[in-house]
C-alpha cells in the first residue's frame, strides 16, 4: 500500500513529536511491505512567521490532495497579541472547515501503570473506556456575526446549526455505538438552548434506524459532573463543539495523562490526525516531550484512513509494552521506572514493533 501524508509540524514541541511518528510510521512500513510518502507543510504561528497567514491556500490544497493529515501542535505566547484573524488557532478552524473535518474523535483510556498519577481514585478510574465523538465545523465557534458593538461594551457570538450538520454527527455517533458497547449518551443544554433542543429532537428521529444501541440524554453540566464521579458510566458521547471541546479536555485529566491522548477530526474522505495537548513551548527544543500521543494518533491514521487494523493494533500495543517496560516522559510518572527523552521513549516504541 503506497499513500501520501501530509505533515504539519506546527508549532513548539509540534516538530519533534511528529518526527516520532514518522519514525514508527516508516518501521511500520518496512515491516508489512506499505510506502508512506510524507511532505511537510507550515501551519499556526510557523506559517504565520513565514507567510503573514495561519494556514496559506496551497497547504490546504495540499492536503486536499492527500490520503491523510498528521498535525502536531499550534500556538504559544509569542502570538498571544495577534489580531484574531491572524492567529495560529485560526490556522486549524480553517483547515478543519476547508477538508469538512465534522467529526472528531477523541478517546480516553486510562493506561494501567499512569492510573495512579489520576486525580481520582483508582477504583473510581479503573475500566473507564470514553469514546467522544465531537462535532467539529459547526456552533459557536464558526457562527456569524462574531463582533464587538456598541464602542466595545457589548459582544456578539452566534451559535448556528443547520439540521444536516447534526444528523450527520449523530449518525457518527449511533455507528461508533453499535461498534463498541451499544450505548450513546447524547449531551446537550436542551432545557435553555433551542439548538439543543433541535439536537435532541434529531438524536429522537435517528435512534429508530439503531434499535440495536441505548440512547440517553444528559445535560451537559450534569455530563461534567458525572465523569468525575462515575467514568466507567459513558462508553459514546456524542455532543456538539462547544460542550465536545470541554467535555473531551476534562475526560482526559482523568487519566493522568494528557500527553497520552490521540485524536482524529475526519471528513467522509480525508482524515487528519493530533494529538490532544497543546505546544508546550515552555520545553521545545529540550528533547523531553512525550511523543506517545502523537504516536498513538498516527495509529488511529492507520485505522481511520487507511483501513490498516492489524498495523494500528501493533503500534498501541507497543505504545503499552514500553509503559509496562516501565518507560516514560518527564509529563509522566512510573513507579520505579525509568524516565526518558523524546528520542528514547520512541526508540523503545520502535523496539515493542519489532
Amino acid at each position: 500500500m503506497t499513500k501520501k501524508i501530509i505533515v504539519l509540524p506546527g508549532d513548539g514541541i509540534g516538530a519533534e513529536i511528529i518526527g516520532s511518528a514518522q519514525e514508527v510510521l516508516e518501521k511500520v512500513a518496512e515491516i508489512y511491505g506499505h510506502q508512506f510518502e510524507f511532505e511537510q507543510h507550515d501551519i499556526g504561528g510557523a506559517a504565520y512567521d513565514k507567510y503573514g497567514e495561519p494556514l496559506t491556500d496551497a497547504t490546504v490544497d495540499a492536503c486536499l490532495n492527500a490520503d491523510a493529515i498528521l498535525l502536531g501542535a499550534i500556538g504559544g505566547p509569542k502570538y498571544d497579541t495577534l489580531p484574531t484573524a491572524v492567529r495560529p488557532e485560526q490556522g486549524l478552524l480553517k483547515i478543519r472547515k476547508a477538508l469538512n473535518l465534522y467529526a472528531n474523535i477523541r478517546p480516553i483510556k486510562g493506561f494501567v501503570p499512569l492510573l495512579h498519577a489520576s486525580p481520582l481514585k483508582e477504583s473510581v478510574i479503573s475500566g473507564s473506556d470514553i469514546y467522544v465523538v465531537r462535532e467539529l465545523t459547526g456552533g459557536l465557534y464558526f457562527g456569524t456575526p462574531r463582533e464587538r458593538r456598541e464602542d466595545g461594551n457589548v459582544v456578539v457570538d452566534t451559535l448556528l446549526y443547520h439540521r444536516n450538520e447534526i444528523e450527520r454527527i449523530v449518525e457518527k455517533g449511533f455507528e461508533s455505538a453499535r461498534l463498541r458497547n451499544k450505548h450513546l449518551t447524547s449531551v446537550d443544554k436542551a432545557n435553555v438552548l433551542e439548538s439543543s433542543r433541535m439536537w435532541r429532537e434529531i438524536v429522537e428521529e435517528k435512534k429508530a434506524d439503531y434499535p440495536d444501541v441505548t440512547v440517553e440524554h444528559m445535560l451537559v453540566d450534569s455530563a461534567a459532573m458525572k465523569l468525575i464521579t462515575n467514568p466507567t458510566h459513558f462508553d459514546v458521547i456524542v455532543t456538539e463543539n462547544l460542550f465536545g471541546d470541554i467535555l473531551s479536555d476534562e475526560g482526559s485529566v482523568l487519566t493522568g495523562s494528557i500527553g497520552m491522548l490521540p485524536s482524529a477530526s475526519l471528513s467522509d474522505s480525508i482524515g487528519l490526525y493530533e494529538p490532544i495537548h497543546g505546544s508546550a513551548p515552555d520545553i521545545a527544543g529540550k528533547g523531553i516531550a512525550n511523543p506517545l500521543g502523537m504516536i498513538l494518533s498516527a495509529a488511529m491514521m492507520l485505522r481511520y484512513s487507511f483501513g490498516l487494523n492489524k498495523e494500528a493494533e501493533v503500534i498501541e500495543l507497543a505504545v503499552e509494552q514500553s509503559l509496562e517496560a516501565g518507560f516514560y516522559t518527564a509529563d509522566l510518572d512510573i513507579k520505579n521506572g525509568k524516565k526518558v527523552g523524546t528520542k528514547e521513549m520512541t526508540e523503545e516504541v520502535i523496539r515493542h514493533i519489532r
